[in-house]
């Protein structure tokens, strides 16, 4: 049983958040959208703007909260046995008052490897982790480290939190990056080298295609499809023919 620490008041906040969860579900697990997000447990289908606006009702009532009731919280939320549980955990991390909590870093770096499928995955490394990063750029180090994983799902988390750095056309740290992992043999991991090369390219397009140029002789077909969507078709065939030649 529950005692009156701070687990007590975050087993009643999720079990709260649960049941109105599962009043504005269909009936039953939704097989095909879990199918689709590639998510590790049952998804119960809410449709996000219902999502959106349960999780942030939480808000208030977690801001008003100690410090180790919010994480007592969160950390219920990720272990719980559905999708829009974890995903839950994920928008609270994202916002104040917990982004900005001495632990939400070391917390959410040690969701990574368990945030697998690329909703949570993504939603994980684009959401709070892409700000905690960019609020210290210290740890662009640890983003490093992580495409040295042996954990897939890690290694594309890491492209995912460059996302505030690419966004603001700030690109020397994502093209070290990507540079380590245009080699990568998971298609999972390739898709996200070419979409954030594609988003770079949206921000400097000399120097993307000039990054493309150098490093087609390993780049995945995916990665080259991926990256370069916005580009003129001409230099997509010119990517593929070099590509080719890596063969012979």
């Amino acid at each position: 049983m529950v005692g009156s620490g701070p687990a007590a008041w975050a087993a009643q906040e999720h079990r709260r958040l649960l049941r109105e969860l599962k009043a504005r579900a269909p009936s039953g697990p939704n097989e095909t959208m879990r199918s689709y997000l590639g998510a590790p447990v049952p998804v119960l289908g809410v449709r996000t703007p219902e999502f959106r606006r349960l999780v942030r009702a939480v808000i208030p009532r977690l801001a008003a909260r100690s410090v180790a009731e919010r994480r007592s919280l969160l950390r219920s939320l990720w272990n719980g046995r559905t999708f829009e549980e974890k995903a839950a955990a994920i928008e609270l991390l994202g916002r104040r008052p917990l982004l900005h909590e001495p632990f939400a870093w070391r917390m959410g770096d040690g969701w990574v490897d368990g945030a697998t499928g690329w909703a949570l995955s993504d939603s994980l490394a684009s959401g709070p982790l892409a700000t905690l990063v960019a609020s210290r750029p210290d740890r662009f180090h640890e983003l490093l480290r992580w495409t040295d994983s042996e954990n897939l799902w890690r290694r594309r988390a890491a492209t995912y939190a460059l996302r505030v750095w690419v966004r603001a056309g700030d690109l020397d740290r994502p093209f070290a990056l990507l540079a380590r992992l245009v080699d990568d043999p998971e298609k999972w991991v390739q898709r996200a080298v070419g979409t954030w090369l594609r988003e770079c390219w949206k921000k400097d397009r000399v120097r993307t295609e000039r990054f493309l140029r150098q490093k087609v002789r390993r780049l995945a077909p995916v990665t080259i499809t991926v990256a370069t969507e916005r580009a003129a078709r001409s230099f997509r065939e010119e990517l593929r023919r070099s590509a080719r030649r890596r063969e012979y």
